[in-house]
């Protein structure tokens, strides 16, 4: 159901409970509010993020939206929202608050959760992150074996944006050891995998990428 049918649904519940005197119809009601109010949480919490990306001002609001619709997710059962939701708490602290030590257990969970839910969208975001706190611990080639196994899936997905900005990933790896050639093709893939997908935002991240490695 929609998040408008299920608010509904549970407007009939109510109904149900107060005039037909079925309490039982409350659980249920319960139940689809919860839904609507974890999905409402975790898309509010990301649209915080994207504003903190354009602004790089922190809303407190974010993280509590994102442990929010995770315990409520946990709640109702769903493995794949948990695990989509305790990604964006890492996330937030990894992008936000840049405190990677608190970051890595909360990818390392929300991969786990993803990988039991079959969630291969949430299974690459996680990966992809975890290979950022790798490369930014001095862990090269497990930071690439991340990025690559995340790459994999996303061209299996068809999420081309998503491709493009983790071939900016290696594309840096590749630089810091010295293979150049290897880190401007990867950088060309990318802009003609961004400009497929007119990701314009991706598109900024490569041209900065560019000028950081000193790349044609």
């Amino acid at each position: 159901m929609t998040a408008d049918e299920r608010i509904k649904q549970a407007g009939l519940l109510y109904e149900r409970a107060v005039f037909g005197g079925d309490s039982g119809a409350l659980a249920s009601a319960d139940r689809n509010l919860d839904e609507v109010e974890a999905d409402l949480a975790l898309t509010r919490g990301q649209v915080l993020h994207a504003r903190f990306l354009e602004e790089r001002v922190e809303d407190p609001r974010e993280l509590e939206l994102f442990e929010r619709a995770a315990e409520l997710y946990d709640r109702l059962g769903d493995v794949r929202g948990e695990g989509e939701a305790v990604f964006w708490v890492g996330a937030f602290h990894q992008v936000v608050r840049d405190d990677t030590d608190t970051a890595v257990p909360a990818f390392e969970r929300a991969l786990g959760l993803a990988t039991r839910a079959g969630d291969r969208l949430t299974t690459s975001y996680a990966l992809r992150h975890l290979g950022f706190a790798a490369h930014m611990a001095g862990r090269p080639d497990e930071a690439r074996t991340h990025f690559e196994e995340s790459t994999r899936l996303r061209r299996d997905l068809g999420f081309l944006p998503g491709v493009a900005a983790n071939l900016i990933g290696l594309a840096h790896l590749a630089a810091q050891q010295e293979r150049r050639a290897e880190a401007a093709a990867l950088l060309e893939e990318a802009t003609e995998l961004a400009e497929s997908a007119e990701a314009h935002g991706v598109l900024r991240w490569v041209a900065a990428a560019r000028a950081e490695l000193d790349l044609p």
